[in-house]
């Protein structure tokens, strides 16, 4: 299924705990054109004896393609290591391999990689594992995307773009997230620069005018509904239009004040919210 900036994709992370088939007719009605996926959302339905092609098949029958599985997060060596908690084994668990192997299986168009690290990575490490996957994918017709966060091991824009380019894979780009291009202090200067076809996602939400002392806590709990914020959305609309981006509009808002909202209201609130902006960003005065 061809998309472009003109079609919505609803970015899962926030709503996890709404079981997968549970979320799709309301994000269908609410106006979005596909999802995002968790691998945990594929296993814990396998677990329940529900093959692949049959959950394919429920999103594909709800109008609903699957834009990306979200997210390989121990692809590199260092990434192997850390604490015996429940998300440090959980990271080690979404490795290539399995991601890859499920997003194949499942028709999705891409997977995407973060990188949790607390210290910086340097590119030539995370390059030469980056083309790794990205070969890994090419083989099922898939594309690889850097999600980039300031509060971790790939910290800017900057920082993905360098390790997509010395990568030299044609399937492999970047995500681009809205609140950590903004924390980062990512610039528009330099997404100009970058071929668009190369964007191979794109998440919007907002930010509080002033950072908070905790990054995770804002990132988790305060990022806020395109428009109502302090990020130049308008500007990063134009951008990515000029550089020619085609992929799908993603909207991704972690806010604790959901809790209290129907996912169905929550939906419709992001569909709005981000056509307001991209009206705003594509109507010149």
């Amino acid at each position: 299924m061809a998309m472009g900036p003109n079609d919505l994709c609803f970015c899962s992370a926030p709503f996890l705990h709404v079981p997968l088939l549970d979320r799709l007719a309301p994000l269908r009605a609410a106006g979005f054109a596909a999802l995002s996926i968790s691998p945990g959302d594929v296993w814990a339905l396998e677990a329940q004896g529900m093959a692949v092609r049959d959950i394919a098949a429920r999103i594909g029958d709800a109008g609903l393609a699957i834009a990306e599985l979200d997210c390989i997060a121990c692809w590199m060596d260092h990434q192997q290591q850390g604490a015996d908690d429940d998300l440090s084994r959980l990271l080690r668990m979404l490795t290539p391999e399995r991601v890859i192997e499920t997003a194949a299986r499942l028709g999705a168009l891409s997977v995407a990689l973060i990188d949790m690290s607390p210290k910086p990575t340097p590119v030539d490490v995370a390059a030469q594992a980056f083309a790794r996957v990205c070969d890994m994918a090419a083989e099922h017709g898939l594309k690889a995307h850097i999600e980039f966060l300031p509060v971790g091991g790939i910290r800017s824009l900057a920082d993905a773009w360098a390790i997509a380019a010395a990568a030299g894979r044609a399937n492999g780009g970047i995500t681009l997230d809205a609140w950590h291009f903004h924390r980062s202090g990512s610039t528009l200067d330099l997404l100009a620069t970058i071929p668009g076809q190369r964007i191979h996602a794109v998440q919007l939400c907002d930010a509080l005018p002033s950072p908070l002392p905790d990054a995770w806590a804002e990132l988790m709990t305060q990022r806020l509904l395109p428009g109502e914020g302090a990020i130049d959305l308008v500007g990063l609309i134009r951008t990515l239009d000029a550089i020619g981006c085609t992929a799908p509009t993603g909207v991704e808002v972690f806010n604790l004040r959901q809790n209290d909202q129907s996912l169905a209201n929550t939906a419709r609130d992001w569909v709005t919210s981000t056509r307001a902006v991209q009206a705003k960003a594509r109507t010149r005065p």
